[in-house]
């Protein structure tokens, strides 16, 4: 058996790391945090949601966010929104990195919502899957994805107090915002200090 460093470039790419060690996720877990990483895909997002639904069965204390997800899908967005809606315990969350597209509808969903001085948030339009099929189901699937996207303006405009009309502009338009910004826009209540 060869060694780690001592692969060949046809060899099976190795694992990924894990995002923390498993003796920190219980940390966490204890403390009541969360730690969203990364683009919010479908499995992360149902991992997301069931540590979320279990620390709001161990308790009504608020659960703690702390984001740093850019992009995403948005039925994955869905899955954590619909969850963090159902749940008894306030979720508040803090971006410590960047916070965009389709994941601002996570950051919305929160009761609270901080940043770090040096967080960034990036209104986008989240990215379109490419869908197959025939042109009716492509059709149906751009008609899905309107729906999600209308949802998600709704979203960010009832949490920040900001016109429809210019988080629609926003999103379209690219728009980035630092975390003094995202105060100013409505998005952030405060920014963390020591």
């Amino acid at each position: 058996m060869r060694a780690r460093y001592d692969r060949r470039p046809d060899d099976e790419p190795p694992m990924p790391p894990a995002l923390h060690a498993p003796w920190l996720d219980e940390q966490l877990f204890g403390r009541r945090m969360v730690f969203l990483r990364g683009p919010i895909e479908p499995e992360m997002a149902s991992r997301t949601a069931a540590t979320l639904l279990a620390l709001d069965a161990a308790g009504a204390e608020p659960i703690s966010m702390h984001m740093s997800a850019e992009q995403g899908t948005l039925a994955a967005v869905w899955t954590l929104v619909d969850a963090i809606d159902s749940l008894q315990a306030p979720v508040h969350a803090t971006a410590v990195g960047e916070v965009s597209a389709a994941a601002l509808g996570v950051f919305c969903a929160a009761a609270r919502r901080s940043a770090f001085a040096h967080a960034r948030f990036r209104l986008a339009e989240p990215r379109v899957t490419s869908p197959g099929g025939n042109a009716d189901q492509v059709v149906a699937e751009a008609g899905r994805y309107l729906r999600d996207l209308e949802d998600l303006i709704l979203r960010i405009s009832g949490a920040t107090g900001q016109p429809r009309s210019r988080v629609e502009d926003d999103l379209q338009s690219g728009r980035f915002l630092t975390a003094q910004d995202a105060v100013e826009y409505g998005l952030v209540a405060e920014i963390v200090k020591r």
